[in-house]
């Protein structure tokens, strides 16, 4: 694995990072690959400097993907945070120790913007998910609540 590349998306990318994010039981449902709207989301990324769309790439192809942001706050003395979402890698890469560089990578560049910690959530129903980001020192310390609009 040693030819892999993590690295900022680029629009060229949106079809294979959405095809990531249908790959499973709850994107299925979900993701609408084709859809115009994703590529004026990575436009609204792309110009945002708090946010990086970040791609795993190994022989030319996108094999993972996540979103970082950067959060600016009040508590904890005015500390940047972290905020890691939509993780995923292939199907047939999982297993493989990617997923482990792919967020040690990512908390690097939480480190490199000075951020004092880092945040993720993951679905109830992604047990397996789960795990892997406790094994990572993720503790849940948080419930997290959505509301749809």
């Amino acid at each position: 694995m040693s030819g892999t590349i993590f690295r900022r998306a680029v629009a060229a990318d949106v079809p294979a990072i959405v095809a990531l994010l249908a790959d499973d039981v709850l994107g299925a449902a979900r993701e609408q690959p084709g859809d115009p709207a994703y590529d004026a989301a990575f436009a609204a990324i792309e110009t945002d400097p708090n946010q990086l769309l970040a791609v795993a790439e190994q022989d030319g192809a996108v094999v993972g993907c996540l979103q970082l942001t950067f959060l600016p706050g009040l508590s904890h003395r005015g500390v940047w945070r972290g905020q890691i979402e939509s993780v995923r890698v292939a199907a047939g890469r999982r297993g493989s120790g990617l997923g482990r560089r792919f967020l040690g990578w990512a908390v690097e560049q939480c480190r490199a913007r000075g951020c004092a910690m880092v945040q993720l959530t993951t679905s109830n129903s992604r047990t397996e998910a789960r795990r892997f980001y406790e094994s990572l020192g993720f503790v849940a310390s948080h419930q997290g609540m959505k509301l749809g609009l």
